[in-house]
């Protein structure tokens, strides 16, 4: 009997339905036991977010401060495979995935194991998965799988889309705007990952420390955004630090920096993001080969 661990946090309920799809197949193998242990923090995280709420979070989510979690049920010493569902927070891990990643019991779970990861967010999560990847290194596990569901309304709708589903908990289409989030008929497919696994763990594939998911378009990425991710990471870093120092979360000197920095935000996605997607369309024919070598990096291990 293999036994597969399934590590997850969904605040929206999107990356739920996305594990679920995806490990179903292992829950229907006689032949497998599969634990799911989903995350519960001491102090929930609201949704739909409030404003402030929403920006409150950034600073933590970018620094990997994590947060405190509820106890873990009890689970198995021993597991043959780690699978880790998450969403993309500011482009870094979900807080309270970062938190537990960092606790000794995931060191426990995770040492000299095969770990998969399971992504489901806008089209901007290579930052966050090299950060998921130090992570995992850290605690003795083995990445030798990814796969990413990604928003279905593509990145300049999604600026908007986004932001009025995480507020508001509406992501039906309205006006120009297609709907957000990841698409139903993405998240039904995604079963087809979980079909591998079976087939892999029955052949004890998960030993040999190697790809799983090739060839199942696991992993697309967009090598025409990796460059803006490193830029927004940087920024990113500049303006939690500068809300960290201004007070504690909640604190009103913090609201004000906030108030500052999302003013800041919304000029730059008016003003530079439409200048620099224009510049990279122009100057992208010249990058090619290197933006291919990019993109073919941070598909691995998986994929497409």
């Amino acid at each position: 009997m293999k036994k597969v661990l399934v590590i997850s946090y969904s605040q929206s309920g999107q990356l739920s339905q996305f594990v679920k799809s995806a490990t179903e197949p292992l829950n229907q193998s006689d032949e497998i036991q599969v634990d799911y242990h989903i995350l519960e923090p001491v102090k929930p995280y609201p949704y739909p977010w409030t404003f402030y709420s929403f920006f409150d979070a950034f600073p933590e989510a970018i620094y990997m401060n994590g947060c405190e979690l509820k106890p873990a049920p009890h689970l198995s010493d021993d597991y043959d495979l780690i699978i880790i569902g998450y969403t993309v927070w500011f482009l870094a891990p979900a807080t309270p995935i970062t938190g537990f990643l960092k606790t000794d019991q995931a060191k426990q779970l995770l040492k000299d194991k095969p770990v998969v990861t399971l992504i489901a967010c806008r089209d901007m999560w290579v930052m966050a998965q090299e950060k998921m990847k130090s992570l995992i290194k850290d605690c003795g596990g083995h990445l030798i799988d990814n796969a990413v569901l990604t928003d279905q309304s593509g990145t300049i709708y999604s600026f908007v889309t986004t932001p009025r589903w995480m507020l508001t908990g509406k992501k039906d289409p309205f006006w120009v705007f297609p709907a957000a989030g990841v698409s139903k008929q993405d998240i039904t497919e995604s079963a087809r990952f979980g079909t591998r696994l079976v087939s892999a763990l029955s052949q004890n594939l998960e030993k040999e420390a190697r790809p799983l998911l090739t060839n199942l378009n696991a992993v697309k990425v967009n090598g025409k955004l990796i460059g803006s991710e490193k830029i927004a990471t940087r920024s990113f870093m500049i303006w939690g630090k500068l809300i960290q120092r201004s007070g504690q979360p909640g604190a009103f000197s913090r609201k004000v920096v906030i108030t500052i920095y999302v003013l800041f935000l919304i000029t730059m996605i008016f003003t530079l993001v439409p200048i620099n997607l224009l510049a990279k369309k122009l100057i992208s024919p010249l990058m090619k080969k290197s933006i291919e070598k990019s993109t073919e990096y941070y598909e691995k291990p998986s994929g497409r």
